[in-house]
């Protein structure tokens, strides 16, 4: 079937991303669902950081590709032997399928799934192969085994999470990722308990996510921490106890003056090793410090291993929030609904698929928390 796509050809274009176009809306073929695979029809996808790591080439992917990771969506069609969805059951789209049956899959860590993590490396989906082209007939990648950025997606079945039809799809396609990776990361990854102390570096999509995931805990002090003062008053309209700039000289001792010996868990969402250096430093003996962001591989953290054993501190990282997603985008939808989760409040633009490149220029500024494209 023909469809409106859009499509990277190649990484590293210069900003602004209005003028220079790396991303491009075009008709491309999409092929059929196939054993264990589902055509869905995308109401509404997000922009993410991670998308824009591709584009600027700190996270290297096959090009080209059809770029997109976070959506909702309503079933279309199923392929053989996907029996427990019909058309017209509104799913998210979640960017790590998981076969369930690999090791970490039987061990309950499906963000972790092998075969998942091969095929997204590749650019394919599970099972090596490609169903986007060009009408020329040049194949074209897949990212993660998603590719919402489209009129419509084939996924594998483990890469969609069916949902309340009655939720408003750009609050759906939010829970794909960062709902999932934010409120994860304080609930599974940290463990947050009653009562304990939270930083949370970085206050995008997922930064702010987890600031409401440490909030839902019972953490009595959720402290958050960012270089754009507009980000510091969403954080404090959405119930954190304090806010500090990351670029003031004095945080470190600041924090530690505020709570005395630095905070419980310290939750990284920055993409970048200096907020995650920072966060380390915030945390206090015996205290955890988890990353759920994904900076330039080639750069590394300095870590005291002797500070590590002497303080019995934790460095963890949180991939998609260490979800299970079947367990816990139900379960972060039924918070939501309860008014214990607002993460519609996230959403601070909507927008066309033609209006992505202006929408990774925001991103890119952080002049925006969550954008998310309607179809």
């Amino acid at each position: 079937m023909k469809m409106r796509a859009a499509v990277l050809d190649r990484m590293q274009v210069p900003p602004p991303y209005a003028q220079s176009q790396p991303v491009s809306v075009e008709t491309i073929e999409l092929g059929s669902p196939g054993p264990g695979e589902v055509l869905v029809r995308i109401t509404a996808a997000g922009l993410c950081h991670s998308d824009l790591s591709i584009i600027n080439g700190d996270r290297p992917r096959v090009m080209p590709m059809v770029l997109g990771h976070e959506a909702a969506g309503v079933v279309e069609e199923c392929g053989p032997g996907v029996n427990d969805l019909v058309r017209g059951d509104s799913v998210a789209l979640v960017f790590v399928p998981s076969c369930g049956h690999c090791l970490p899959c039987q061990e309950g860590r499906p963000a972790l799934c092998e075969p998942g993590a091969a095929a997204n490396g590749a650019g394919t989906l599970v099972g090596g192969h490609r169903v986007l082209s060009r009408p020329d007939g040049q194949v074209l990648n897949h990212q993660v085994g998603v590719s919402c950025f489209a009129e419509y997606a084939v996924v594998n079945r483990g890469s969609l999470v069916k949902v309340v039809p009655d939720l408003v799809p750009e609050v759906a396609a939010i829970f794909g990722c960062a709902v999932l990776t934010g409120v994860g990361a304080a609930l599974n990854s940290a463990a947050i308990r009653l009562g304990q102390t939270v930083a949370v570096v970085g206050l995008g999509g997922v930064g702010l996510s987890a600031l409401l995931g440490a909030l839902a805990a019972g953490a009595r002090e959720v402290v958050a921490i960012d270089v754009l003062p507009e980000k510091l008053e969403m954080a404090m309209s959405l119930g954190a106890t304090r806010v500090f700039r990351a670029d003031d000289p004095d945080i470190v001792a600041q924090l530690r003056a505020a709570i005395p010996g630095g905070v419980d868990v310290a939750i990284e969402a920055a993409s970048a090793v200096p907020a995650l250096e920072l966060a380390w430093k915030l945390t206090r003996r015996g205290g955890t410090t988890v990353t759920c962001s994904l900076p330039n591989p080639a750069h590394h953290l300095p870590v005291s291993v002797v500070q590590m054993t002497a303080e019995e501190r934790t460095l963890k990282g949180s991939y998609l929030g260490s979800a299970v997603p079947t367990r816990d985008v139900p379960r972060y939808i039924s918070l939501y609904q309860a008014g214990r989760l607002p993460v519609d409040r996230l959403i601070t633009h909507r927008l066309s698929l033609d209006e992505i490149n202006a929408g990774f220029d925001r991103l890119a500024v952080g002049s925006a928390v969550r954008q998310v494209i309607l179809f």
